[in-house]
């Protein structure tokens, strides 16, 4: 027997898209939120447009996309949108080819190849790099940081994924790929030229390239990166994991204890 989905909450229907984040929102760790794949369910029965958008670098968007079936959710791969997708579509915009130092993990220094640049990870190389990418993965070493350090301070363009601290896990946060990127800025005594996940233009500008016009609605579980780049977007945001609205000038359009409360009003 087929279940009805449950109607959506006012505040959801003006939107034609909905970007939705994933740690945090859909679930933590390996654990998911609940009424979360109700949630999701129930924006497919109302023809919401739906964008997972992620600043996970770690994995492929294809991994991620059997995570969600894995774990009951409907996606399909162009519906997936991360921190390294994006990046990918930034340095094809960009052009110009040239020599990549990664930190990160296979899947991006799969991205950063397939947008036409030439990874010289472990070659002779590597500290000549026009382009040094930062992000996290469970193998970062000492080596790593050495050598990205000394290809930046011989000019290399410092690219950071997402200045994320941490992200959610159930035994309590993990250091995420801004701390690696703090890192090397701290090593080069420089900044990077752009950081590419949210709260990030290039980010929402991944997204918009996608999607296409449209009332858009971002909804994420951190303030100071879903809601922030939401603004920054010029779209509205809805902030979840929270009961009441935070102090401060930066407020999210909704608020809400869960996804499904959210979508749902459960």
């Amino acid at each position: 027997m087929i279940m009805a989905t449950l109607p959506l909450s006012p505040a959801l229907r003006p939107y034609d898209h909905v970007l939705l984040d994933l740690d945090g929102c859909l679930w933590v760790g390996d654990e998911v939120i609940e009424g979360a794949v109700e949630a999701v369910a129930a924006l497919r029965e109302a023809g919401k447009a739906l964008l997972f958008l992620t600043n996970d670098s770690w994995h492929a968007p294809e991994e991620l996309v059997r995570r969600l079936w894995r774990h009951g959710f409907q996606a399909a791969v162009d519906e997936v949108l991360s921190a390294g997708a994006a990046l990918q579509f930034w340095l094809a915009q960009r052009g110009g080819g040239g020599g990549a130092y990664v930190v990160g993990s296979q899947a991006l220094v799969d991205h950063v190849a397939a947008a036409g640049l030439r990874v010289l990870n472990r070659t002779e190389f590597a500290t000549r790099a026009d382009v040094v990418v930062v992000a996290s993965h469970e193998r970062f070493d000492y080596e790593e940081l050495k050598i990205a350090t000394q290809a930046v301070l011989r000019g290399a363009e410092l690219v950071g994924v997402a200045r994320d601290a941490t992200f959610p896990m159930p035994e309590g946060p993990w250091p995420a790929a801004g701390a690696v990127l703090a890192a090397v800025e701290t090593a080069t005594g420089r900044q990077a030229a752009l950081t590419i996940g949210k709260p990030e233009a290039a980010m929402y500008d991944a997204a918009r390239d996608r999607l296409g016009p449209g009332a858009t609605l971002a909804v994420g579980d951190r303030l100071e990166v879903d809601v922030l780049g939401a603004r920054r977007a010029g779209v509205d945001s809805a902030l979840v994991g929270v009961a009441e609205p935070p102090a401060g000038d930066l407020r999210p359009t909704h608020v809400a204890r869960s996804l499904a409360a959210l979508v749902l009003g459960s």
